[in-house]
């Protein structure tokens, strides 16, 4: 019998006619409307129309897949390049495998492209995704849980994750009944915290030039790289004794410190527009009624 711990699914989809949907994909999806949504709410609140969160998302969501893949699958070589391996599964994205920082990394470059053609500027930008882009995450973890991937060392905590012996993913050598910590759920609750930190402190501080982001980046690369340090699944990359995850996290964090630091430095002012100078809408011509001469009375004065 196992002590009360947290199940499971058998099931990593579902069938619609000819094509199965993959949960990892469905909440990857969700997290990204989601967060494109909030987004454009927090730039129209700035100025902005809010509609240019969809067209700066066309360019950054396409190179976040491709980066947070890319980084994956270089870190974790062994898991696809080996004697017999299917090269294709290389590009299994719906299996499971989006590193987070190589799917900010890659994001970036797109939401760069996206705010250069739209006029908004880049940490601005940034500013507005940074508590949708914890919420994304989130979201996306539930698709680990369903892929049964993402725990951590075993454990005896009540909270414990099942994981099927027959998985792939189960460490070989442990128990069948063996419990481990649920890694998901852990950075999912981090994650949803981490927003509303960063929602509530906007309330009493502008977190404006890039300083939101700034936060973002400190909290998630706070909280990764004590998860990383949970983990035991194997990575192709160590340096300095350290997992090139956990150093990456720690990395990230030391950034977002850095650009918090620097940008309260440079911009002790309000933030007045979230546009670049001179892309911003035009300004509404004045009534020409209100400011043209009253007609004169041609008619002769007694």
């Amino acid at each position: 019998m196992l002590p009360l711990s947290i199940p499971s699914p058998d099931i990593s989809g579902f069938s619609l006619g000819p094509f199965t949907i993959r949960y990892y994909a469905l909440f990857i999806i969700t997290g990204i409307v989601v967060a494109t949504w909030l987004t454009s709410r927090r730039l129209k609140r700035r100025g902005a129309r809010g509609d240019e969160a969809i067209d700066i998302a066309l360019w950054a969501v396409p190179f976040g897949i491709i980066g947070g893949r890319l980084y994956h699958v270089v870190t974790h070589p062994t898991d696809y390049f080996y004697p017999g391996a299917d090269l294709l599964t290389v590009l299994y994205v719906w299996e499971g495998g989006l590193a987070i920082f190589g799917a900010v990394l890659f994001g970036g470059v797109g939401v760069y492209i996206g705010c250069r053609r739209t006029g908004i500027r880049f940490l601005s930008f940034a500013d507005a995704l940074a508590p949708g882009l914890l919420i994304a995450q989130a979201i996306g973890r539930l698709g680990n849980y369903f892929n049964q991937e993402l725990f951590g060392a075993p454990t005896t905590l009540p909270w414990g994750l099942q994981i099927d012996p027959a998985s792939h993913a189960f460490p070989p050598g442990l128990p069948a009944d063996t419990l481990f910590h649920p890694l998901f759920l852990y950075e999912m609750l981090w994650n949803l915290t981490g927003a509303a930190v960063i929602l509530l402190l906007e309330r009493r501080v502008a977190l404006r030039w890039g300083k939101a982001f700034g936060l973002y980046l400190r909290i998630y690369g706070t909280g990764r790289a004590f998860l990383e340090s949970l983990r035991i699944d194997p990575t192709g990359f160590v340096l300095w004794g350290m997992k090139i995850n956990m150093l990456t996290a720690l990395l990230v964090a030391l950034a977002g410190l850095t650009l918090i630091i620097v940008q309260t430095r440079r911009h002790p002012e309000p933030e007045e527009s979230p546009f670049r100078p001179g892309r911003g809408p035009a300004p509404v011509a004045a009534d020409e009624s209100s400011t043209a001469e009253e007609p004169v009375d041609p008619s002769p004065q007694p």
